[in-house]
């Protein structure tokens, strides 16, 4: 007589049962890992700017760019999803001594300013805190 097989008992059968905990922990781990990160490299920056001095130099704007970064979550079928578009808007200046410093501005201090522009910049390490233009002629 040959022997009967339980197809539902083999080494295979609990596979998944053993690996997914595995690979969920280690995926809420990375994810909540690259959180923690995040928030301890912006609190370090945060802290690196408060503890510079606010200067004023003689700059000039040299370049501007943005960088656009866009999201999308589908919900199950092609009819629901939801997009996010975010725009950061980056301006370079060179200072006196030919030093370039690029800063993060906001998008209406980005319409504001002009490349070319000549002027009195003032940040506090990678913080901008404003741009007073010199105007010519007047």
């Amino acid at each position: 007589m040959i022997p009967f097989k339980d197809p539902f008992n083999s080494p295979f059968n609990n596979f998944m049962f053993d690996v997914f905990p595995v690979i969920f922990t280690i995926m809420f781990i990375t994810i909540f890992g690259l959180i923690i990160f995040s928030m301890i490299k912006g609190v370090g920056q945060w802290k690196y700017n408060n503890s510079q001095p606010v200067l004023t130099v003689t700059a000039k704007l040299v370049s501007k760019r943005t960088n656009v970064s866009r999201s999308t979550t589908h919900h199950g079928d092609d009819f629901h999803h939801h997009s996010h578009t975010s725009t950061t808007y980056h301006i370079t200046f060179e200072v006196e001594s030919g030093d370039r410093m690029e800063l993060c501005v906001s998008g209406e201090q980005y319409g504001l300013l002009v490349e070319g522009d000549r002027g009195q910049l003032t940040f506090q390490g990678t913080r901008y805190l404003g741009f007073k233009r010199e105007i010519n002629g007047i």
